[in-house]
């Protein structure tokens, strides 16, 4: 057999061992359950259908038209079971705050509701990262590394819908270290000048009575016990979940050894005014590190007292009406983009949300603002 003959024979054998070879696709993994809900839907060939295509629609439509708020936020709202909608929830959070959102079915409670949060990357691109989901009962909890903006979309499956209530809540991460006292007893802030302003505060001075016990405010491990310079008597504590070291300075007593475990609320030294505070009030200068000073203010201070658990007027979900005069949007809440300030008459208004002042209202443009509230019983 020749040599040429030979290669073509192989050739042919090669290229029909190829020809039946299977192709298999790479396996997919959804990364949360709204994702896996839209593989559903495209492997029963519904996102091409109009119903899918609104659905992905409507999933992308909170990323443009987010509802701005103020933690603590609440509110009783409904979604059509008749077309596809999304809700999106725009707010700020602090480091050292804890973020706790909490969803309520108020009618159909087999309703299947997915809840994303989204952090604001890049606001002038229009950028958000996915960062967690809500669990099976539809609550969320996280705390930030850094200051941040944040989108909360809501969405239901197809064709469903119904009426929900929703609580966003910011809360620190950290106790109150000194027994009985509250931001009100704090005196000195984070950056407040020292030393003629050569240096800068590095923590908050809480001011009490001597002796008044100085308490751990999360589990962490003892670090130091000593005396330090300017702090005079110190304790070092290490959050063990965060890596956040915290400062504790100018103690009467120290009540933790070095390498002991401590608890939240367990005693670890009290008020006093040792180092360079011993001609000031006794107080604790309270401090943490993370590769740096960090402000603990927002850590430890309870910034609001926390709202009762919302009774929506459910009779005013779904309500619409149109306007025999103009009315002015009220600045206590803040508006989505795009909504001017003044409704005209004749607007046809509908009342998307309730909470306990205000309600949420949608024209006849999909445009969203807020109204009390009084002036909607007056209409």
């Amino acid at each position: 057999m020749s040599s040429k003959l030979f290669a073509s024979i192989l050739g042919a054998i090669l290229l029909l061992g190829c020809s039946q070879e299977e192709i298999i696709p790479d396996r997919f993994y959804p990364r949360n359950d709204h994702e896996a809900y839209w593989y559903s839907l495209k492997q029963a060939n519904l996102l091409n259908s109009a119903l899918g295509k609104d659905w992905m629609d409507a999933s992308e439509r909170p990323f443009n038209e987010q509802i701005r708020v103020n933690l603590p936020y609440q509110e009783a709202f409904e979604i059509s079971d008749l077309k596809p909608d999304a809700l999106g929830y725009r707010f700020d959070v602090k480091r050292g705050q804890k973020i706790l959102v909490n969803i309520d079915l108020i009618t159909d409670d087999s309703t299947r509701v997915f809840v994303d949060l989204f952090r604001v990357e890049n606001d002038s691109l229009n950028k958000f990262r996915h960062v967690a989901s809500a669990d099976s009962l539809l609550d969320l909890a996280f705390s930030p590394r850094k200051d941040a903006s944040y989108l909360l979309r809501l969405q239901p499956e197809l064709l469903r819908g119904g009426q929900y209530s929703i609580t966003i809540e910011n809360v620190p991460t950290l106790a109150f270290p000194v027994a009985g006292k509250n931001k009100r007893a704090i005196q000195s802030f984070f950056g407040d000048p020292r030393d003629g302003g050569r240096r800068d505060h590095h923590g908050v001075d809480i001011f009490a009575k001597r002796h008044t016990p100085i308490i751990a405010p999360v589990a962490a491990d003892v670090r130091f016990v000593g005396t330090r310079g300017i702090g005079g008597k110190v304790v070092w504590l290490h959050d063990r979940k965060t890596g956040n070291h915290l400062y504790f300075a100018h103690l009467q007593d120290q009540n933790v050894k070095r390498y002991q475990k401590v608890s939240p609320g367990d005693t670890i030294g009290t008020v006093g005014n040792t180092g360079n505070a011993r001609y000031t009030p006794p107080h604790l200068h309270f401090g943490i590190y993370n590769n740096g000073p960090i402000d603990p203010y927002s850590f430890i201070v309870e910034e609001y007292q926390r709202p009762e658990k919302l009774q929506p007027d459910t009779a005013l979900l779904g309500k619409e009406f149109r306007l025999a005069h103009e009315l002015l949007l009220k600045n206590e809440m803040k508006r989505s983009a795009g909504i001017s300030d003044t409704l005209s008459i004749g607007s046809t208004l509908k009342i998307a949300a309730v909470n306990h002042n205000y309600v949420r209202i949608i024209d006849a443009n999909g445009n969203k603002g807020f109204l009390t509230k009084r002036e909607v019983r007056k209409l």
